[in-house]
């Protein structure tokens, strides 16, 4: 289930839609707890209704994912298991992006392409492996025939073993890609990938990192807990919207300025503001931790 935050004046960005999932999720501590009260507080900050929180804790215990102690904003709940993959940015993606941005992985002009022809009866094995390689940054160029700009056939063979169709996988690199008379490196990817849509969400992104760490660091009274923690969910949802289609294509075959190059910057300088800021009395949000975790590269002033 999910909410979409109130309406936002002309000033001020529009957050990301966040299910209430991800807010509880992203609301676990180091310790394992959520505390309702902060919940109850952060999920009215973002549009939620009481009724739709109540739900969705009662579907998690039900799930077993939580247990409950106590009732209504005086609860908390207690996690049976790390349940922080819906809110946890993929670790070595993440710092590929941020590696890219220091001009610290240079396209080497390499093209890897991966082909198969898997049958009907695998057709499970099939649907899957075509979702790795489009997870992974792939773009398709015709049926079964998929290219990327990244060295990612190791991961890709390691999956289709793992679905028993190794054998009808096929990889190659090249040099000399051609889709129809196109050649050149940096039409061909944009002509296969959607680079306008993954820009306006990078792009989106930045809006929002800079409207929080505006706040952050400005002259008035400093934000609530409540406002932070519900500024560490914002940017949390917004950096995994940015992220999770975009494939990560390497610099040069990018139009410059690339939009995503100024929203991770932006949002790394947002992410040390919120924690630091963060308070330590009840523990850190496990959310923190995961992010000081990924986002370790210097931190530059983002282009302009």
């Amino acid at each position: 289930m999910t909410s979409r935050p109130p309406t936002t004046s002309a000033a001020e960005p529009a957050a990301p839609e966040i299910g209430t999932r991800t807010l509880v999720f992203g609301l676990v501590r180091e310790d394992g707890t959520v505390d309702a009260g902060e919940l109850y507080a952060v999920a009215e900050a973002l549009g939620m209704t009481d009724q739709q929180v109540r739900l969705c804790v009662k579907r998690l215990v039900g799930e077993g994912r939580f247990t409950q102690e106590g009732r209504g904003r005086k609860a908390r709940l207690h996690a049976t298991a790390d349940p922080t993959g819906s809110v946890a940015p993929d670790a070595e993606y993440v710092r590929h992006a941020y590696r890219q941005d220091q001009g610290l992985a240079p396209w080497d002009g390499t093209w890897h392409l991966f082909a198969f022809a898997i049958p009907e009866t695998a057709r499970q094995s099939r649907d899957a492996l075509r979702d790795t390689l489009l997870h992974l940054g792939a773009a398709p160029l015709q049926g079964g025939l998929y290219v990327s700009a990244n060295a990612i056939g190791d991961i890709v063979e390691a999956h289709a073993r793992h679905l028993g169709v190794l054998p009808s996988l096929t990889r190659l690199t090249s040099r000399d890609l051609r889709v129809g008379e196109e050649t050149e490196p940096t039409r061909l990817a944009a002509l296969l990938w959607p680079l306008r849509p993954i820009a306006e969400r990078h792009e989106t992104l930045a809006a929002l990192a800079a409207a929080r760490l505006a706040r952050l660091s400005g002259p008035e009274a400093p934000p609530t807990g409540t406002e932070r923690l519900t500024y560490a969910i914002e940017l949390a949802a917004a950096f995994t919207a940015a992220m999770e289609p975009d494939p990560l294509l390497p610099p040069e075959l990018l139009p410059q300025p690339w939009p995503g190059t100024r929203a991770r910057a932006l949002a790394a300088r947002c992410w040390d503001a919120l924690a630091t800021k963060e308070d330590e009395a009840d523990g850190r949000l496990r959310l923190f931790s995961l992010y000081d975790h990924v986002v370790t590269t210097p931190r530059p002033d983002p282009p302009t």
